[in-house]
């Protein structure tokens, strides 16, 4: 459990880690390969949408799994960010890049239905690794090479990876054929898909798969639906190697997998993030409520008194990402910021690190006397202890919860400017907002496959720099 100061340091780095940045090349880990191989988007670009996941799950009897998988993307000179990836840019040119990035293993027993040759088994999760890639690009295509190791202290195990892709467009299409093959250690293999001393029973016995290397054959697809919008697929074949599919709770089979998504793309004709634009600066603070984020949005609920009256206080920080997008009165801003839990002694208090898109729409009749704003933000949250009204209510309902979710940020502000007519502030916003986090309805193993989350009804005050 991370305590103390130091926290916001690592939680500002865990929540850049779950959010990652968009190279467009070789797959880290075990992830879907939609999120990394399709949706390019230019330097200075972003992107969000997105997709399911469908894989035939390579434990004995697990059937097919389904997993929903958000689509965050931002391609920077220096940093990229996507779904499951973040990194840093240590050398970039026309012919070749080199990286060193954190991404979230999509690998782990099933978390709803565990099959018999699972039963009593100590579960085994996804991980976070830390890894370095490399890429040479050619006309010919793409060599490619990652090295990743667990850091999340899970399986203690690290993978290599290797590989070729080609991007070919036709039209509107593009296509990303990719050809790869990984160096597991015998750790990584042990933790995943091992049998422990412990754990054998006359119909399972004690097993290692020791190391070994498998090969990968996929095809990743986009389609321009329009200027922005984008359509994704992809379809991938994996063979395990020899000692992992010999184990008693793996199916000797190759594993398929396929995925459908749709993205939008910010980032034509905008620069991301430009020299100039000014910074902004949010501060609110706000209560629990047992409002559904649903009602409040619909004004049926605003009610903050709870039985725990737990409170919440933040500071973001922010930047304009485009803004009077194809002209009409709609504002992209990127935030990220430092909420502190006030748990009025149920439990220690603690931080949360959210990182989101928002969008702000001022289209209203009498917006150019008074600007009023809605809006709403997008994103990932990562609590260093899970909050106290998310742990009540899911312990109640017999359900699981996890440190990392979604983040919705809806909210209504007006100008302070406008209001008192100073027109120097204008920029200065005051309002209404709910902080929100949600595991979406228990879909997505990124999210911890959580169903329920938690509310909070703030007001606040927002300036530009």
């Amino acid at each position: 459990m991370i305590s103390g100061v130091g926290y916001p340091v690592r939680a500002t780095a865990t929540i850049a880690l779950c959010l990652s940045m968009f190279p467009g090349y070789a797959a880290a880990a075990d992830a879907p390969p939609i999120v990394a191989e399709t949706l390019p988007v230019a330097t200075g670009g972003a992107g969000m949408g997105l997709a399911m996941h469908f894989e035939n799950s390579p434990y004995r009897g697990a059937g097919t799994r389904h997993d929903f998988v958000p689509i965050y993307v931002y391609e920077g000179k220096r940093v990229f960010l996507e779904a499951y990836r973040v990194g840093l840019k240590l050398n970039e040119t026309p012919d070749s890049r080199f990286d060193v990035f954190a991404a979230y293993r999509f690998e782990g027993y099933p978390y709803d239905r565990i099959p018999a040759s699972l039963a009593g088994m100590a579960n085994r999760g996804p991980g976070v690794d830390l890894g370095l890639g490399y890429e040479y690009r050619q006309p010919w295509g793409t060599l490619f090479a990652t090295a990743t190791t667990d850091a999340a202290g899970g399986s203690g195990g690290s993978e290599i990876r290797s590989g070729y892709r080609y991007d070919w467009k036709v039209g509107k299409l593009q296509l990303q054929p990719r050809l790869a093959l990984s160096f597991r250690d015998a750790s990584l293999n042990n933790y995943y898909y091992g049998v422990r001393p412990s754990e054998a029973t006359p119909t399972r016995a004690a097993y290692d798969p020791g190391s070994g290397v498998n090969a990968e054959l996929g095809l990743s697809a986009t389609y321009r639906l329009s200027e922005r919008w984008r359509l994704l697929g992809g379809v991938s074949a994996k063979r395990w190697s020899s000692g992992v599919r010999a184990s008693p709770i793996v199916e000797n089979r190759t594993q398929l997998a396929g995925q459908l998504g749709l993205a939008y793309d910010f980032s034509p004709q905008h620069d991301a993030w430009p020299e100039g634009r000014p910074l902004i600066v949010k501060v609110l603070h706000g209560k629990a409520t047992d409002c559904d984020v649903a009602q409040v949005m619909l004004l049926k609920c605003f009610s903050t008194n709870t039985l725990d009256q737990t409170r919440v206080t933040s500071i973001e920080v922010g930047r304009p990402f485009v803004e009077r997008l194809n002209g009409w009165p709609l504002d992209f801003v990127g935030y990220a910021g430092l909420l502190r839990h006030s748990e009025r002694g149920l439990q220690e208090d603690s931080w949360q690190a959210n990182a989101y898109m928002k969008a702000y729409y001022y289209g209203f009749p009498w917006s150019e006397r008074v600007r009023t704003r809605l809006g709403m933000g997008v994103g990932l949250s990562y609590a260093e202890r899970v909050p106290y009204v998310e742990m009540r209510d899911q312990m109640a309902r017999g359900r699981s919860s996890s440190r990392l979710l979604n983040y919705l940020d809806p909210s209504i502000d007006i100008s302070v400017g406008d209001l008192i007519g100073i027109r120097s502030m204008r920029e200065t916003y005051l309002g209404l907002g709910v902080s929100h986090r949600s595991g979406v309805f228990g879909t997505s193993r990124l999210l911890g496959n959580v169903n329920g989350g938690s509310n909070y009804i703030y007001s606040y005050l927002e300036w530009r720099i």
